[in-house]
């Protein structure tokens, strides 16, 4: 499988999957996606890496997000057969859940977006001083999906989670560590050395207790369902803010750097 925008280094049981875009912000295209998990996939069969970190090419970006543009027009049958059957985003985050052992976010700049969620989904978030991040989908006319909601209010808590789906506003990483959407914030040039030295503690514990405590967790967030009835509500919603005028505007506003005029409708 090539790996041209998706980067694999390890050393010794710590491994490094590295976003590889950076003249695009590190922008999480569906291809980057699919191939993130079938490579989390391989590293669980292997299981040889006993702690993950993922970053971002750079210190722009650690992701600027879900990159609509990059969905390919020609593409094999098995590739438009997995786009008819999975979501590319899910299909990622989901890896990230499924790996057995704990998985740190290096956040080396801008998170936003799906680059946001994605590593809200990780099992840790180490910061460098000057990164931001934010979940704009409210600038946008989209309904979020429940899951990556619920995934925030278990970080940051309720208050914190509707300020940041509400305002859609850009946290700087002071901020971030305040409201718990990070667990450490560093100076740049300080973060992969201090990355690393964590990333190698926990490697060097035991791995059995490693991977059931990350079950447990993984368990415990499980124990958070959405009735069926409801989760159909919710897709209606959803589907209807996907088909809105205002989700055209807000992309239109979004390419000419403006303000959205949105209408409700």
């Amino acid at each position: 499988m090539e790996e041209k925008f998706l980067l694999v280094e390890r050393q010794e049981k710590v491994g490094t999957i590295i976003f590889n875009r950076p003249e695009r912000r590190n922008a999480l295209s569906p291809l980057m996606l699919f191939q993130l998990a079938a490579i989390l996939n391989q590293l669980k069969e292997e299981g040889e890496v006993r702690c993950l970190v993922i970053r971002g090419a750079g210190d722009k970006a650690f992701s600027a997000g879900y990159d609509i543009s990059a969905i390919p027009t020609d593409m094999t049958p098995e590739m438009a057969e997995a786009f008819r059957t999975k979501n590319p985003l899910q299909t990622g985050l989901q890896a990230i859940i499924d790996f057995p052992y704990p998985v740190i976010a290096m956040i080396n700049g801008h998170a936003f977006g799906a680059g946001c969620e994605l590593a809200m989904t990780c099992d840790l978030r180490l910061a460098a001083e000057g990164a931001r991040l934010s979940i704009p989908p409210a600038k946008l006319g989209i309904v979020y999906h429940q899951t990556g909601i619920m995934n925030f209010i278990n970080i940051v808590g309720l208050g914190n989670a509707k300020e940041m789906f509400f305002t859609g506003r850009a946290y700087e990483a002071s901020r971030a560590r305040e409201m718990g959407l990070v667990n450490y914030v560093v100076p740049l040039d300080q973060l992969p050395s201090f990355t690393y030295e964590m990333a190698q503690e926990i490697a060097e514990n035991a791995p059995l207790s490693l991977k059931g405590l990350k079950f447990i967790f993984n368990k415990c967030f499980q124990f958070q369902k959405i009735s069926p009835e409801d989760a159909q509500e919710i897709e209606t919603i959803r589907t209807q803010a996907f088909n809105s005028e205002d989700l055209k505007e807000g992309q239109r506003a979004f390419q000419e750097k403006r303000k959205p005029v949105f209408k409700g409708r």
